[in-house]
């Protein structure tokens, strides 16, 4: 995995520097310095290259100088279901995070790696979530209304072009 960051200072007329690790983001900060040979302090943090659920990880993490170092971390870290469930928890749900804080494990998020809600339904029938259908029977399920019940509860999404559908609880 790669990614590559890049800090800009907030003081007009210093150039930034791009970064791919903590240890590069500690060896660089130090040199750079304003007009007046001061040390430069505050840094806007932009995400540059990574995959694309690194990208939209970024997204929803809220890159800033304070918690850059974490999400670097957590990139490396974590799995690609617990960064989806973070997107969705934290970017399309709403929940706040601690960065600090924040485990692999905060959020319950069911996903499913599926198409549409119409495609869940029709996977929860195969699984017998409704149940041992006799084989009489199966012709006069509606997948639609089905479909529509579990649209109540579960949400369509795509993420880092991935279409999947989810419940948070």
């Amino acid at each position: 995995m790669i990614l590559i960051l890049y800090a800009q200072p907030y003081q007009i007329g210093v150039e930034g520097f791009f970064f791919r690790s903590i240890d590069e983001w500690e060896q660089k900060y130090p040199a750079i310095k304003d007009q007046d040979s001061n040390q430069v302090e505050e840094f806007e943090i932009q995400f540059i290259e990574g995959d694309d659920l690194e990208c939209a990880l970024a997204k929803t993490w809220g890159l800033t100088q304070a918690n850059f170092k974490r999400f670097f971390e957590v990139a490396e870290e974590w799995d690609h279901y617990a960064k989806i469930s973070f997107i969705i928890a934290v970017g399309e749900v709403g929940y706040n995070f601690d960065p600090e804080t924040l485990t692999s494990s905060d959020y319950d998020v069911d996903i499913y790696f599926v198409d549409s809600i119409k495609e869940l339904a029709e996977q929860f029938i195969e699984e017998g979530v409704l149940g041992e259908i006799p084989k009489v029977l199966e012709c006069y399920i509606d997948i639609g209304k089905f479909a529509y019940d579990l649209s109540f509860e579960y949400t369509e999404i795509e993420i880092a072009n991935t279409k999947l559908v989810y419940r948070c609880r």
